[in-house]
């Protein structure tokens, strides 16, 4: 219960350093991030209808697609990072933190670089483009910020053609590069780490870590010095689901030996996220 309150916490905060990104840096220089948020900049600079509501609105197809592809507690988690986002792009007042555009798009950048990665790190998103990229990159081992950018750029490039100003379609281009960037230093699930797990407690151990849906490994060893047989539990996981393996790890046997490394590639199936 206290880690899903918690979880639904860090939602909102994603949230408010989105909202502030865009109603403290983007908005008041009429530059535009991607996706949907960038459609509902673009439409509400040329519309009497505000941004939050069209921020909402565009979601929500993409919310009930996501419910099927990425499963019921990425959408809830996703779904309160919209709710928190739609209402807090009306409290937070638009107004210029920053007079250079160019500094305005570094750092609403970072803001919403800082407020989807978290989401992400919670196990939800932000909304948006960051569902389709979730789909892709569950498919495709891509890092999440590279297919967003991706994506985005193709928002920016379309409302550039349109506008026919470029010197904003290229600010924004900044701060989409900076906000994908930040979303990879804080989204680390395309990071593989092996895991291999000394323990006493072979079978209470394994049949929780395979409820992680991922591959285990039984090996025997025995202690060199001590001479003592005991089961070795090796598995490769994501540095993004690292936290959940350790909370397994130490319920089921606090005082096994864990060694944790980086993995450089894995070949064969390896279910992605």
């Amino acid at each position: 219960m206290y880690k899903k309150l918690w979880n639904y916490a860090v939602m909102v905060l994603g949230a408010a350093f989105i909202a502030a990104g865009f109603n403290l840096f983007l908005v008041p220089h009429r530059l535009l991030s991607g996706g949907v948020s960038g459609l509902s900049m673009l439409v509400s600079y040329f519309t009497p209808l505000s941004i939050s509501l069209l921020y909402l609105l565009f979601n929500i197809p993409l919310l009930v697609a996501g419910w099927f592809q990425l499963g019921r507690r990425f959408i809830l988690l996703s779904i309160v990072s919209v709710g928190a986002a739609t209402w807090l792009l009306e409290l937070i007042p638009e107004r210029a933190i920053a007079s250079d555009m160019l500094l305005a798009s570094v750092f609403g950048g970072v803001l919403v670089g800082i407020g989807s990665g978290i989401s992400f790190r919670a196990g939800g998103s932000s909304g948006g483009f960051d569902i389709i990229g979730s789909i892709i990159s569950r498919y495709r081992d891509f890092p999440v910020g590279n297919v967003l950018v991706a994506l985005n750029a193709l928002v920016i490039l379309a409302a550039g053609y349109l506008s026919g100003n470029w010197n904003i379609t290229l600010a924004s281009m900044v701060s989409l590069y900076v906000s994908g960037k930040t979303v990879d230093l804080i989204h680390i699930s395309h990071i593989k780490v092996t895991v291999f797990i000394v323990t006493n407690k072979t079978e209470d151990m394994l049949q929780r870590l395979l409820s992680l849906q991922r591959g285990v490994t039984k090996i025997k060893t025995e202690g060199a010095y001590s001479h003592v047989e005991k089961d070795m539990l090796m598995t490769v996981t994501t540095r993004y689901e690292l936290a959940e393996l350790k909370r397994i790890i130490k319920q089921s046997d606090p005082s096994a030996f864990v060694n944790i490394v980086e993995t450089v590639g894995v070949m064969g199936a390896f279910r992605k996220r």
